[in-house]
């Protein structure tokens, strides 16, 4: 994600309480990613996203003060459907291949709806000081969860700490995962079988490297 940081302010100006308000807020979110994808940072106003979502743009500010804070809730959606994702595969009882297809299959799902949308979240938005506190938050679970994925999966328990490995092992999937939405090859079988074949004989030959 950008690193470029603007001054800190609240990430919504209220949050939705009641279904109706709840289904309003969703829709500005889901409108705002489709518009980001579409026309990219420069071309992103609030203006577009209400009509989008058939709103009045007063409807669109009550929630959200401003574009920055509406890419931040996009942003956080995104960050629980990846955690949906890990949450899932970290307590799931299946061998390591089927284990390593689940999470590749579910990062392809979560990055594959809209690739264009990440490839702009990633390289063109600005970040916000707001921000950090959430992201802190995701990379703690997101680590947490990948850590569990490692306990469930290394054959032995010498060699590397099974941080070391969680560390390693989300590098590999997210750089993969992320320049596949770059560059619109998520939907490629060999780049899945490739993946899922690069963690099998990561977590597989634990043993054979530390005797190394």
């Amino acid at each position: 994600m950008s690193t470029r940081i603007q001054k800190q302010r609240p990430p919504m100006r209220k949050e939705p309480t009641q279904a109706r308000s709840r289904a309003t807020v969703d829709a500005i979110v889901e409108a705002g990613a489709r518009v980001l994808g579409d026309r990219g940072w420069a071309g992103f106003t609030t203006n577009i996203v209400a009509a989008v979502a058939g709103i009045s743009i007063g409807s669109l500010y009550q929630y959200f003060p401003d574009k920055l804070s509406l890419v931040e809730a996009i942003r956080r959606r995104h960050f629980d459907e990846v955690l949906a994702v890990l949450r899932q595969v970290a307590v799931a009882d299946l061998p390591l291949k089927q284990g390593a297809d689940a999470l590749v299959q579910g990062m392809i799902d979560a990055h594959g709806l809209n690739p264009e949308l990440h490839r702009v979240l990633l390289d063109e938005v600005p970040g916000f000081e707001g921000s950090r506190s959430a992201h802190d938050t995701f990379l703690a679970d997101y680590q947490r969860y990948y850590r569990d994925f490692v306990a469930i999966h290394r054959r032995v328990g010498s060699g590397p700490s099974n941080d070391v490995l969680a560390q390693v092992l989300s590098g590999m999937v997210e750089g993969v995962i992320h320049n596949g939405a770059r560059k619109g090859t998520l939907d490629s079988p060999d780049l899945k079988q490739e993946l899922v074949r690069m963690i099998c004989s990561y977590l597989g030959g634990i043993d054979r490297q530390a005797r190394i």
